[in-house]
């Protein structure tokens, strides 16, 4: 019991490089989780900004709804979009979710 105690008081109290080493592994996962899933995030978004910045009559689109459509005018704040022969929609550049591509009608 005695070589116990000796022990227990020979032995440093943690200091800084212990609590670094304690908060190591937590920001090695930040930091995976921001490289794989936070970056490939705000590429996606910055191309889909382009995409809808970029978007003219007679381009094929989907919406985050789910309407596929033409558009047909295009406006500061939205589109006109015709889904059917004659239906024509207007929409917030906002709703954009992409292009719609001939593959796409294949499937």
């Amino acid at each position: 019991m005695v070589s116990y105690l000796a022990f227990l008081q020979q032995q440093q109290p943690p200091g800084l490089g212990g609590f670094i080493i304690s908060l190591l592994p937590f920001f090695i996962i930040l930091g995976i989780f921001y490289v794989l899933i936070i970056l490939p995030q705000r590429r996606r978004y910055r191309e889909l900004q382009q995409l809808v910045a970029n978007l003219k009559v007679g381009d094929r689109i989907v919406t985050t709804g789910g309407i596929i459509g033409t558009i047909t005018a295009v406006r500061n704040k939205s589109l006109l979009v015709r889904t059917a022969d004659k239906s024509i929609l207007e929409i917030s550049r906002s709703a954009v979710a992409g292009l719609h591509t001939e593959e796409e009608e294949k499937a």
